[in-house]
């Protein structure tokens, strides 16, 4: 067995049996992993009771999807697998995403990450084929809502992996880290595809892997969570990876869609949630920043090639800027 699977949970009890039931039919064999984020709605006792065959890891707290996941791929890493990959717990595979992760994996030794194609739940709809980052700062989902689910499938370059259903080599884990868990959720993904990018690893799309996924069904569970993390995360994201000859170019777009994010939260009355994300924000820079020297120091890939990889343009779904908008470089 040379890949484990990693399951990151705070309850999700209700989502866990489709989830795991999907995992467990999968056309080779894996180490399944369950992270626990100390539910509280019995999801260790349903795992252990009706699945004995996964592995769980039991946290004392909630450690976010960083968090989570970093303790399962440890585990994975222990246990001397040569992949782990990521599961939502409100996802359910097709039978072969995995054998075909695996196998594009084998094929190509450069790439560091390997996406799937992330469906809805009823397969009508994209979700990701990947994702992208953009020369204002911001990061989507590629594909998200089209409902030519083909469309990208001749299309292997990405700049980013969902860590929702993703497949990750461990060498180059050991070689460029875990993921931020200071993102606790929310980008931490793009972080870690970003820097593999730098670090010269490949971050490619697999369409044949497949996966259904439920968007946003832990997360909307907690009152402002989104607002929070995005404010908090974003700056982050910019300033550990954007090497300096292309801040001049990302620097001040980011800080006009950032205004643009904090207007409409206060807006909508989430004055709460703006002071905590920005504040939070505030006290981690000088940690990012230093972060950002080691980053930066390790680059293996020139500017140019990094800035072929962001999207020159606003992500589809910030159509409310007012601004001119450039097609693709």
């Amino acid at each position: 067995m040379k890949v484990s699977v990693v399951i990151p949970n705070w309850n999700g009890a209700a989502d866990l049996p489709d989830c795991l039931d999907s995992l467990l039919e999968q056309s080779v064999s894996a180490n399944i992993i369950m992270v626990d984020n100390a539910s509280t709605d019995g999801s260790v006792e349903l795992v252990k009771a009706k699945f004995p065959q996964v592995d769980v890891v039991e946290l004392g707290k909630n450690r976010g999807f960083a968090g989570g996941v970093n303790a399962g791929i440890k585990r994975s890493i222990e246990s001397g697998h040569k992949y782990v990959a990521l599961f939502n717990n409100d996802a359910v595979a097709d039978k072969t995403w995995l054998k075909s992760l695996v196998k594009y994996m084998d094929a190509n030794p450069k790439v560091g990450i390997a996406a799937p194609k992330i469906l809805s739940l009823n397969g009508k709809r994209i979700d990701s084929t990947g994702e992208c980052y953009t020369v204002w700062g911001l990061p989507y989902p590629r594909g998200r809502g089209e409902r030519d689910i083909d469309k990208y499938d001749n299309d292997a370059k990405i700049f980013g992996a969902s860590g929702g259903a993703s497949i990750y080599r461990v060498k180059m884990l050991q070689a460029i880290g875990l993921f931020d868990e200071d993102f606790f959720a929310y980008y931490e993904d793009i972080d870690l595809s970003f820097r593999a990018q730098l670090a010269g690893w490949k971050v490619a799309f697999a369409p044949q892997a497949i996966v259904y996924h439920q968007i946003g069904a832990t997360s909307g569970r907690v009152k402002d969570f989104t607002t929070y993390q995005t404010l908090k995360n974003l700056p982050m994201l910019m300033w550990k990876n954007v090497p300096w000859s292309l801040m001049p170019k990302v620097w001040l777009r980011f800080e006009l869609a950032y205004s643009g994010i904090v207007f409409k939260a206060l807006l909508r009355g989430q004055f709460l949630a703006v002071f905590k994300g920005t504040l939070m924000w505030g006290v981690l820079a000088p940690k990012k920043f230093f972060q950002r020297h080691k980053i930066q120091k390790n680059r293996k890939v020139s500017t140019k090639y990094i800035e072929s990889l962001i999207i020159q343009d606003l992500p589809p779904q910030a159509s409310g800027f007012k601004v001119k908008r450039r097609k693709n470089a």
